[in-house]
């Protein structure tokens, strides 16, 4: 009884303190961005305003990596499907010399820092004139995603049963007619879950966006270095709350595949 007791005592407090350390930080941004000002030790705000709200809207730098995350992120996603869902297929679907090499350096790719490596990209950007432009800022980006994009619909892939496919093929169906009537459906709840990750991926990137774009091109996240330096803290946010409803949305109605277990099944290929 007093083993139970311990133990559940230890349960409640580690989730009181997940409790806070999640929740905590977000309840803090959602009552600083509607605050006049909010003054030691005051329990809550000394008063409650939109002002910030529509500050963030009217600022033109602000607005402008608004839109330049909401064009970056669809834009590395269509190109990452592009370049790797082909990939994916043949990984997943085929075994031919060196597949598990070229999968494990897949995965490598993200189980370093970047930024060495966005260093030595940038010289080799200077070189090839890639600097401050979008296929520069696209090819960082890409780089972050390529694991999402490759391990998950690979996995998806290699899921599908053969037999279903056999049975299309025996019944006179084309090799194309198979693939987008019985393997891409089957496959399509884990490609979208890369594809969600990807975006959000692509979304988040600062490091290598601000090193390759800055100043021409910032997103959300390159712009929040300058919202905590030299922006009221009630502005940075208001702009944080903006930089996470894109991911809280696209996670929500992924919810039902990562909880699934795509999200996983991703990452166990052979």
């Amino acid at each position: 009884m007093a083993r139970r007791l311990t133990t559940n005592v230890l349960l409640t407090l580690f989730l009181a303190l997940l409790v806070v350390f999640i929740l905590g930080p977000l309840l803090w941004l959602g009552i600083r961005a509607f605050a006049t000002s909010w003054t030691y030790p005051n329990l809550l705000p000394d008063g409650w305003t939109l002002e910030w709200w529509r500050k963030v809207i009217a600022d033109n730098q602000l607005s402008t990596a608004v839109q330049n995350s909401l064009t970056f992120a669809p834009l590395t996603v269509i190109v990452s499907a592009v370049i790797c869902l082909p990939a994916a297929y043949a990984f997943g679907r085929h075994d031919f010399a060196g597949r598990k090499i070229m999968l494990v350096g897949i995965f490598a790719t993200n189980a370093f820092p970047k930024m060495g490596l966005f260093v030595t990209m940038a010289s080799m950007f200077y070189a090839l004139g890639l600097m401050q432009t979008v296929l520069g800022i696209v090819i960082v980006h890409v780089m972050g995603t390529v694991v999402f994009m490759t391990w998950i619909p690979a996995a998806a892939f290699g899921a599908v049963p053969r037999s279903l496919e056999e049975a299309a093929r025996d019944a006179g169906a084309s090799p194309a007619r198979v693939f987008f009537r019985v393997t891409l459906p089957l496959a399509l709840p884990g490609i979208l879950v890369a594809m969600v990750m990807s975006f959000l991926a692509s979304f988040d990137e600062a490091q290598g966006t601000y090193l390759v774009g800055y100043p021409d091109y910032l997103t959300m996240p390159t712009q929040m270095y300058s919202l905590v330096l030299n922006y009221p803290l009630q502005m940075a946010a208001v702009f944080s709350i903006l930089l996470s409803i894109p991911s809280v949305l696209l996670l929500a109605l992924a919810h039902r595949h990562i909880m699934g277990g795509q999200l996983a099944e991703g990452f166990q290929l052979r």
